[in-house]
């Protein structure tokens, strides 16, 4: 276990040779099973995928009582994200990866007649992913598992915050993952500073905007490549023929879940003006119903630091004018926050545009479609959205128009829960995709491989030039691009006579 200092890349100094030399013998590690990775044969390395989700079945209680012990979530929370998320994208994997991972042929223009085109999808070597304290669990296993499967040795260095010192090891070890196949580095942000120095062949970052841009700036002076998935303020619009009752209970849970330490959690709750009054009434009834506790509709937040953040959103709203409508009772200390729904809040206000990652909803209130779509893209992040209303062509229109990476329509955080569809954002939210079979194709190396016989013939590209060849190159393209179908065979034509007269030049 390496012991450090600090909390995080912003303030890291250059790590202590005694460390350098514990993530360097990582990486060597990491080099010798890259090896014995890519020796396995898919169907190899899919039978342990199977072996892992049957592992997780088998101790998803006592996964459940771990994370739950280090992160306080409701335990329901847990179970649906974190215990039976993880066995569905497994699931998602033994039916995809074969699929998706196979040598894909594609075609080959007619001036390369003859020849055939592919592309291979090839393992990265090693994979370095540092992931987050509020999914624990789910993010290094859906990471490990697609990395494995990819052919890559792995390397996972979860958050100090809910380290679970042992549980990923125990239930990958049970799979039948060697030692070095996938290694947990334990340690805070120097460590993560550490290893990125070992120079991985590519990195994986979820976490905040800010310690994203210093991930993004030391990996660029070694030019590795990386995705990233940082955090978001999430719209959620109502329109007025959208049903009440269950929008104001989705946007309940898609604000409040994880007592809203979540990436995608609804951060900014947009309802037509015509419904406003009623929705608010109906969204504060419910919101007082919410109960808080392990065991409850949801936990206490997962740090103080986390809480802290809340704290300072809600009080710099209320002073500039914003208007508490839930959660009077919060002392402004325990991290048993409840539901606080704010009304009046502002551009000036520091909860309308910084991501919160607390229990905080702020409701506004939009004419018509145009404002709603403008106010939704009013925003530096573009990670989810949701669109709810009974007219299923205007939530299409507007879903095409909104800049972010994941829409639900009609439902709230619900495109993370579809293993089928790839996950991750644009602007501020990061850029790259996890998940879905564009997920397999992140932690792999496409490679490009066209093939030609082994013949005598000369390319007509290649020298000699002359003036006739160039002629005849003139006319082909022409042909080509003339718009019918006889030109298309008018370039056969001239294709063929290049190559004949490629060949006769050099006689």
């Amino acid at each position: 276990m390496m012991k450090t200092v600090y909390n995080d890349f912003l303030s890291s100094p250059i790590p202590e040779q005694s460390l350098v030399r514990e993530v360097n013998l990582v990486r060597e590690k990491s080099r010798e099973a890259e090896n014995e990775i890519r020796a396995l044969s898919l169907d190899e390395r899919l039978l342990i995928i199977k072996k892992l989700k049957e592992v997780l079945y088998e101790k998803r209680y006592q996964i459940l009582n771990t994370i739950q012990k280090e992160s306080f979530k409701s335990s329901t929370d847990i179970l649906t994200s974190e215990v039976y998320g993880p066995i569905d994208f497994l699931d998602f994997v033994l039916k995809n990866a074969k699929k998706s991972l196979q040598d894909q042929k594609v075609p080959t223009p007619i001036a390369l007649m003859g020849k055939k085109s592919f592309i291979y999808y090839e393992p990265l070597g090693t994979a370095l992913s540092i992931v987050p304290w509020n999914y624990p669990f789910f993010n290094p296993i859906i990471h490990a598992a697609t990395s494995f499967v990819c052919g890559n040795a792995t390397i996972i260095k979860p958050s100090e915050v809910t380290p679970m010192k042992g549980l990923l090891e125990e239930v990958l070890s049970e799979a039948g993952f060697k030692n070095n196949w996938v290694q947990i580095v334990y340690g805070d942000g120097l460590v993560g500073k550490a290893l990125i120095d070992t120079y991985p062949d590519k990195i994986f970052f979820v976490g905040s905007v800010e310690t994203g841009k210093k991930v993004m700036s030391q990996a660029s002076q070694n030019l590795i490549p990386l995705e990233l998935e940082l955090g978001g303020k999430d719209p959620m619009i109502v329109f007025e023929d959208a049903n009440i009752k269950r929008a104001t209970s989705g946007a309940l849970w898609g604000g409040l879940t994880a007592s809203g330490q979540s990436c995608t959690s609804v951060e900014r709750l947009m309802i037509q003006e015509s419904i406003y009054d009623q929705f608010k009434k109906m969204l504060i009834e419910k919101a007082e119903r919410i109960s808080i506790g392990a065991n409850s509709d949801i936990g206490p937040m997962v740090t103080d630091f986390q809480t802290q953040i809340v704290k300072e959103h809600l009080e710099d709203a209320l002073a500039k004018g914003a208007k508490l409508l839930t959660g009077h009772s919060w002392d402004r200390k325990s991290r048993e926050v409840p539901p606080l729904i704010l009304e009046g809040v502002t551009k000036e206000m520091t909860v309308y545009g910084e991501e919160t990652f607390g229990p905080i909803i702020p409701i506004f209130k939009f004419r018509d479609e145009r404002e709603a779509l403008e106010m939704a893209n009013d925003s530096d992040y573009g990670l989810s959205a949701s669109i709810w209303s009974r007219d299923i062509e205007k939530c299409k229109r507007i879903a095409r128009n909104i800049k972010t990476g994941n829409i639900s329509i009609n439902n709230v955080m619900l495109t993370e829960g579809n293993a089928n569809l790839p996950f991750g954002g644009c602007k501020l939210s990061g850029f790259g995709r996890f998940k879905g079979l564009a997920g397999f194709h992140s932690f792999s190396m496409s490679k490009s491989v066209l093939i030609d016989k082994n013949s005598d013939l000369i390319e007509s590209h290649w020298y000699p030039y002359n003036q006739d060849k160039h002629n005849l190159f003139k006319k082909m393209i022409t042909a080509l691009y003339s718009g019918n179908i006889w030109g298309v065979l008018k370039a056969l034509i001239f294709s063929i006579k290049l190559e004949k007269y490629s060949q006769r030049i050099l006689k």
